[in-house]
């Protein structure tokens, strides 16, 4: 699905440029930014909230959806023939959602059957609107990325005959901005 977690408009205020200069690079990097913060949360925030996600698991004791909050659950379907045929269980009779996120079998066991494909869940995920502090982090995280291309900077001191070269060779994330994306990972599937 891929929706952006921010605007060109909302970075362009932030960053106070007027000008349609950078647009371009802008624009191309606000999906990049974008990709790489729901890869490093492990969940896409608002691609689930109006549009239905479904998920195929194999059963267990209780399964987690991978996206959250959980607005609805659509259907949760059985399958005995490993995927190819689904029957759909009844909510508060087969199963439930917890408080807690995930979804419980109400049976005897408790457990969900163990087998390949076995379970089908098709729900409404996410949040209706990106947090403030997730945005900042987005934004100054694209900021990070305009100003330190990843790349070869090269400097040469006032009056001098030398080129001294400097490589980014840091694999880590900006503190301020890590703390921020740490708060919003899923760390559960």
């Amino acid at each position: 699905m891929g929706l952006n977690l921010i605007t060109l408009q909302e970075y362009k205020t932030y960053s106070g440029i007027n000008s349609p200069n950078e647009d371009a690079t802008i624009n191309s990097l606000i999906p990049k930014v974008s990709d790489f913060v729901k890869t490093y949360c492990n969940r896409t925030f608002i691609d689930w909230v109006s549009e239905p996600k479904t998920e195929v698991f194999s059963g267990g004791v209780a399964y987690l959806p991978q996206e959250f909050p959980i607005k609805s659950v659509l259907s949760l379907e059985y399958s005995q023939d490993y995927g190819n045929n689904y029957t759909e269980l009844v909510e508060y009779v087969d199963w439930v959602l917890n408080s807690t996120g995930d979804i419980v079998l109400i049976n005897g066991t408790g457990i969900f059957d163990t087998r390949p494909n076995s379970y089908r869940l098709t729900y409404f995920a996410g949040l209706d609107a990106v947090p403030g502090d997730l945005k900042l982090a987005v934004m100054d995280l694209l900021t990070y990325y305009r100003r330190n291309d990843s790349a070869i900077h090269s400097t040469k001191a006032a009056g001098s005959n030398s080129v001294q070269i400097e490589y980014i060779s840091t694999t880590s994330l900006p503190a301020h901005i890590k703390r921020v994306l740490d708060l919003y990972v899923n760390n559960y599937n």
